[in-house]
């Protein structure tokens, strides 16, 4: 079971990073917020195939606590082992954000500047 849980700690980890690092390095790149949106995406898209692929025989590559709830809803995985999932997904996730913005020379912590919500959102 610890392999497991390391291996969905590692995987949450990589996947925020990589999807907060090529946010940050999209911006970096281009001011074409339609280019910056591709690059985010493509990476994402790379990372989680290759994590999936590295990870998924080891742990199912759940990555995700709304996903490790919907199979121990379904009785895929025994509740103490998805509480584990859960937990070390969580921890991971920040440790992922908190890598990417030191690996850009950003505070490890920071609010973000971006508004997400206005009258056109709804």
């Amino acid at each position: 079971m610890v392999r497991r849980v390391f291996a969905e700690f590692l995987g949450a980890a990589t996947l925020v990073a990589v999807v907060i690092g090529s946010g940050i390095m999209a911006v970096n790149l281009t001011d074409d917020v339609g280019i910056q949106l591709l690059i985010n995406a493509l990476a994402t898209a790379a990372g989680l195939g290759v994590l999936i692929w590295v990870l998924g025989p080891i742990s199912g590559a759940h990555f995700n606590p709304a996903v490790t709830l919907v199979a121990a809803t379904r009785r895929e995985i025994p509740l103490p082992e998805a509480s584990g999932h859960v937990v070390v997904q969580v921890a991971g996730a920040i440790a992922g954000a908190t890598l990417a913005n030191l690996m850009f020379s950003l505070p490890a912590w920071s609010e973000s500047t971006t508004e997400r919500s206005n009258g056109g959102l709804w």
